[in-house]
């Protein structure tokens, strides 16, 4: 038996729905992968437009991550200087194969300096602040 993918998305208040469901919706088809909604709690978690979500596991009890996915929203402002969920993306980068994000989730990934040295981008009103987490913006995808 193939041992299954495991792939975490970061579930947290204020994203931004379609950031996290979209790409769980991908992820969620593939043949041997398992899909988690990570966050610090198993409480339900409110997007920024009210829709409640459910963590399927929390940072204390989450397997070891092959793909990291961190979606955006008005709610990454604050994980920006979250020491707790920085540390859980950190800790989990050191074995993942992937680090991803979407939109304004790759701030998140540079406040946790998981992509100092590399090329990224972010919402066009957010992509400039790359630049302040030694990030190297780019208009592109």
């Amino acid at each position: 038996m193939k041992t299954p993918l495991h792939i975490g998305i970061l579930l947290f208040p204020d994203v931004t729905q379609l950031d996290l469901t979209g790409p769980f919706e991908v992820f969620a088809r593939t043949p041997d992968v398992v899909c988690h909604l990570v966050w610090k709690d198993k409480q339900p978690v409110r997007s920024d437009r009210g829709l409640m979500l459910l963590p399927s596991c929390d940072f204390s009890d989450c397997p070891p991550l092959d793909v990291i996915c961190v979606p955006g929203g008005p709610g990454q402002i604050a994980l920006m200087s979250d020491s707790e969920t920085l540390c859980f993306l950190r800790r989990q980068a050191e074995q993942a194969q992937f680090i991803t994000s979407v939109c304004t989730g790759s701030l998140v990934l540079g406040a946790a300096g998981l992509l100092r040295g590399y090329r990224a981008t972010s919402h066009w009103s957010s992509r400039d602040q790359l630049a302040l987490l030694g990030v190297e913006p780019v208009d592109a995808r």
